[in-house]
């Protein structure tokens, strides 16, 4: 079964076609109350690790590489990556993140790591009203 995985800002409203909406931030998003994220899972373990998280500091100049480590932490996480697989095929679902940077983070790599194993064929970023 092939399903879209949305990418979103967690600080953009919650949609009607959102579906299930996880976050994949290691970090609470500054700033958001639980309320206003609308989140089906926060799934904490699936994000990069602190020390990569830190190393890269959103950098663009960082990205390739940052993307290779972080594929490297999804393969050495396949309890994670096998729950979120069997959550994305229960139905529609975006990923949510923090970071102001929408084509460099973590949920895009995670997003095509999925893609790249056979699992969903179709990424979409939403863009919401209110931009950021």
């Amino acid at each position: 079964m092939s399903i879209e995985i949305k990418l979103k800002r967690a600080y953009e409203p919650a949609g009607a076609d959102d579906g299930m909406r996880i976050l994949v931030d290691r970090l609470w998003p500054r700033g958001l109350s639980k309320a206003a994220a609308a989140l089906t899972l926060w799934m904490k373990d699936i994000a990069p690790s602190t020390e990569l998280r830190e190393w890269f500091a959103h950098d663009p100049a960082l990205w390739p590489e940052f993307q290779r480590r972080y594929r490297a932490e999804l393969d050495a996480n396949g309890e994670a990556v096998e729950r979120m697989r069997d959550l994305l095929q229960k139905g529609p679902a975006t990923l949510l993140y923090a970071a102001h940077d929408r084509e460099h983070n973590q949920a895009v790599v995670l997003a095509s790591y999925l893609q790249k194993r056979g699992s969903h064929p179709r990424v979409s970023h939403q863009r919401g009203r209110h931009g950021g």
